[in-house]
């Protein structure tokens, strides 16, 4: 039984020892190593190269490190029929709320406008929750319907709208898919609601990805005031180019995206018991719905 490893940007031996010790008797392997493909039982990956599947002919999942999947789907030689397994651990969601929270709290305080005198999936139903405890009301929008107790929600395209009205910061951890490609657009911008925040505009918050925001129509609401501010975690282009006007205003605050950063502790945990059950007949979890994108 062989565990491969495919990370670009990661260190793979480092992790792989970590993996051969969680699974004792289990072969795992990196690129580097020789192996035969047709033993490989599961392929862990990060940003997979086009030869990453190559030869995997009794492939039983896919890993994926990251919670987010589009760059994945979007591989051109994705082995159809093998199920892929997101990484989603409470270390992950912690890290995107304290960030949601952090910058919630930011525009609430108006911290731009202080800088500048002085120069709903598990993710989003966890930061509702947080957010609510320390007394914000909160109201949650997804594509399809969701319950999260004491909390509005809205679903579909039929309750964008209303959602927005009566939004004053607009946390955006959706997933990137076709249907949600460029919804933070200056439309979108325009239907929130107007004079919260002290009246000076609405806020948005984007710790999805970079595909979700329109950076043009960013840099004309917050310029024209249907934006008062805005907390970036994620770009269209990453990094963000030196030439972005996003990088003259002063009312945004920026990050590297790293609102949720997978670790070797939390990942090698995560995935090895997920193969440990998955060997043992048990289900697996986190699975990805392609035809969904996500």
């Amino acid at each position: 039984m062989t565990l491969l490893l495919h990370l670009a940007d990661f260190n793979e031996r480092r992790w792989a020892d970590g993996f051969a010790a969680a699974l004792p008797g289990y072969r795992v392997v990196t690129r580097a190593d020789a192996y035969d493909p047709a033993e490989v039982d599961y392929i862990f990956i990060w940003k997979p190269k086009a030869d990453a599947f190559d030869g995997l002919t009794n492939l039983k999942a896919i890993l994926s490190l990251g919670a987010g999947v589009d760059a994945v789907l979007r591989h051109p030689n994705l082995p159809a029929g093998i199920p892929i397994v997101r990484f989603m651990d409470e270390s992950l969601t912690q890290q995107m709320c304290d960030y949601i929270l952090a910058s919630a709290l930011a525009h609430h305080r108006l911290v731009t406008r202080f800088a500048r005198d002085k120069a709903v999936g598990a993710i989003g139903s966890a930061a509702i929750r947080m957010l609510g405890a320390i007394g914000f009301r909160t109201r949650g929008w997804s594509r399809s319907a969701k319950q999260i107790e004491g909390v509005p929600t809205f679903a579909g395209p039929e309750g964008f709208d209303a959602f927005l009205s009566e939004t004053d910061i607009l946390v955006n951890v959706l997933p990137l898919t076709p249907e949600t490609h460029g919804l933070l657009n200056y439309e979108t911008f325009a239907k929130l609601r107007k004079g919260g925040l002290d009246g000076y505009g609405p806020a948005v918050v984007n710790c999805g990805r970079g595909g979700h925001q329109r950076e043009a129509d960013l840099v004309r609401a917050l310029t024209d005031g249907t934006l008062g501010s805005a907390s970036l975690d994620v770009y269209e282009s990453e990094p963000l180019p030196a030439e972005s006007p996003l990088w003259n205003l002063d009312n945004v605050l920026f990050t590297p995206h790293i609102a949720g950063a997978s670790t070797e502790k939390t990942g090698v945990a995560y995935f090895s018991q997920v193969i440990r059950d998955h060997m043992a007949g048990k289900p697996l979890p986190n699975i990805v719905d392609r035809a969904r994108g996500y």
